[in-house]
């Protein structure tokens, strides 16, 4: 993940209820992408470091053990730009143009100035961090599928001009709750639209009094579409046996939009709760996040360095 913000609920929903459970099935390497970061912070990247810290302390009050898994940043394992270099060489710019969420990014985000040479490029380093370790499983959200087809595409170039080096790597797909953000849009850091991990639960609740909800529904005497409210797919996530119940109250307008949203924020501040206090009491023990993140990057090195000495004999630089 990217540390350019707090992680918000699309991240606990979309991500991080999977991540604990692959720890069990997979040897898993969890990456603070801190360069990828850069490519759109790049103008202030002054709360980067603190972000990255956040991130990992959401990660492991999430459920993510250390112990279990490698937890690292990526500027602090070198091979990877290396890595990204090589593959820098041989890369078609039309490949990347054609990305969707390269374009999808530049539609949406107007207050950065993202036309720049590492933005467009960032498929490049994103297939350096999937190769390096040799992964054959990424997890992904079904948005996310058109990165891995290219990193395949770019793996299976790089075998073919030096010899087969890297695997083919699937897309782990995993059903992920339709949760957007409390503007209607797609929730996320980069358009303040989010419900972070970490908000008290006053700024929860002010967040939820600010959801956007049935458009058609303007009068307290209106029946709602619980079915075109994102308030409802939120109880129904976060607190599915009152589901019917606002159901219930919304089509029969039995009560209004705002005591429906107020009581939701009461629902999820509850629900990261215990989230809460996790990440609370490992923020406040910064060194036991310092060293979290230095022993995950000798043991993620270990693996890269075997990886980018391969490459390196391959392409004829040693």
């Amino acid at each position: 993940m990217r540390p350019t913000g707090p992680l918000h609920l699309g991240h606990l929903f979309g991500a991080l209820d999977n991540w604990v459970k692959l720890q069990d099935k997979y040897d898993c390497f969890f990456m603070v992408a801190d360069w990828h970061a850069m490519m759109s912070e790049y103008e202030d990247p002054s709360r980067l470091s603190g972000f990255a810290k956040e991130c990992v302390a959401d990660w492991i009050a999430c459920g993510i053990d250390p112990e279990k898994s490698i937890v690292f940043a990526q500027s602090h394992v070198k091979e990877h730009l290396e890595l990204y270099m090589a593959f820098s060489n041989f890369v078609p710019l039309g490949w990347l143009e054609r990305c969707p969420t390269y374009k999808e990014q530049l539609r949406e985000i107007k207050t950065r100035e993202l036309h720049t040479y590492a933005f467009l490029g960032y498929p490049v380093l994103q297939a350096a961090d999937i190769l390096i370790y040799k992964a054959d499983t990424v997890p992904v959200g079904k948005d996310q599928v058109p990165h891995i087809e290219l990193t395949n595409d770019i793996a299976e170039r790089f075998n073919s001009l030096y010899g087969g080096i890297f695997p083919s790597v699937k897309p782990l797909l995993t059903k992920i709750p339709k949760l957007l953000g409390i503007d209607g849009r797609k929730m996320s850091k980069s358009y303040d639209n989010s419900i972070s991990l970490g908000d008290t639960e006053d700024a929860i609740k002010k967040k939820c009094s600010a959801m956007f909800t049935d458009p058609e529904r303007i009068k307290l005497s209106d029946k709602g579409r619980p079915e075109k409210c994102n308030v409802y797919a939120y109880y129904n996530l976060f607190k599915k046996e009152y589901a019917p119940e606002v159901y219930e109250y919304c089509t029969k307008a039995k009560s209004g939009c705002t005591e429906c949203k107020k009581n939701l924020g009461g629902v999820i501040s509850d629900y990261l709760a215990d989230i809460r206090h996790k990440r609370e009491g490992l923020l406040k023990d910064e060194d036991k996040i310092n060293s979290i993140l230095e022993k995950g990057a000798v043991k993620a090195r270990k693996v890269a360095a075997e990886t980018m000495n391969e490459v390196k004999k391959a392409i004829g630089l040693i």
